[in-house]
């Protein structure tokens, strides 16, 4: 989904702590609303104790109820190549200024503080990620952070970088498909009319099991009057191919209202899968997984 990228007041944040780390200056006043530099000591202080004495895992990244995020999501853009009904306007969005995005070397700086914290995977969303051209680069950077797995979430268009993307030592691959049957719905759904898009991505999603990418993690926004009758369809993609098939609740706000004629509940979901399926059982998932 379109995702907007960070405030210019992160990008100044990331600025001055690679500034504060590079250029050896002397310690300035604080300004309103920070610490002093005793304060910050003592808080410096308390969090190397929890470190070293509390729990294993950074404190700055355990909520209130003692979970540990140790995942880090980054939007690269939000901008894409596609405009889909559940996601975009067909007019699209007013875009950030580009001096106002985070460059390659912050977005590098803001996974190196994440990282120190104790984040050991990363994926890169958007907007659609793939179409800026330094994403190839930024993968590889990330690669060098040591971290456990860095992953995509794309609409699957642009995948013929996959291969520079694999060298570069991408580990999983999310791809958003709407729609599991025609040509001509699917471009319904993403409101675009060259036929060479729908197969773009199937072939893909061939090409990352291809490449051994396993499972491949398709997601599917599921909506009423849309795509609703292909619930089917997308799971019996994964009897012949190796993929993950998540099935996502619409969220249907129109201004600030709550509008369900278009949502189609996973409880829904679940009792049209088990009609098909009547053995149908949940996957495990990761502790602070959302999956239902």
């Amino acid at each position: 989904m379109a995702a907007r990228p960070m405030s210019r007041m992160l990008r100044r944040v990331l600025r001055s702590s690679v500034r504060s780390c590079s250029s050896g200056a002397p310690v300035t006043q604080p300004r309103p609303g920070e610490p002093s530099q005793s304060a910050a000591e003592e808080l410096s202080g308390r969090r190397q104790f929890l470190r070293e004495h509390a729990a294993p895992f950074s404190a700055f990244l355990t909520d209130s109820f003692g979970r540990h995020h140790s995942y880090l999501r980054i939007s690269l853009t939000e901008k894409c190549n596609l405009r889909c009904q559940y996601c975009m306007p067909e007019e699209g969005v007013p875009l950030t200024p580009k001096a106002d995005l985070l460059t390659t070397e912050e977005i590098l700086t803001l996974a190196r503080l994440f990282v120190k914290e104790g984040v050991d995977k990363i994926r890169l969303t958007g907007g659609e990620p793939l179409i800026r051209p330094d994403v190839v680069d930024i993968v590889a950077q990330l690669h060098r952070k040591g971290l456990r797995a860095i992953g995509v979430t794309t609409n699957g268009i642009n995948l013929a970088r996959l291969l520079q993307l694999q060298k570069a030592c991408l580990s999983a691959i999310n791809i958003s498909l709407g729609y599991a049957g025609s040509q001509p719905k699917f471009e319904f759904i993403v409101r675009r009319e060259r036929v060479t898009r729908f197969h773009k991505v199937m072939e893909g999603i061939h090409k990352a099991i291809e490449l051994g990418y396993s499972p491949v993690k398709v997601n599917c926004v599921v909506m009423r009057g849309l795509n609703e009758d292909e619930l089917l369809d997308f799971v019996a993609l994964t009897e012949g191919l190796p993929l993950d098939v998540r099935f996502i609740e619409y969220m249907p706000f129109d201004g600030n209202k709550w509008n369900v004629k278009k949502m189609v509940s996973y409880k829904e979901m679940l009792d049209t899968l088990r009609q098909q399926w009547p053995e149908l059982e949940k996957l495990p998932e990761e502790e602070s997984s959302t999956a239902k």
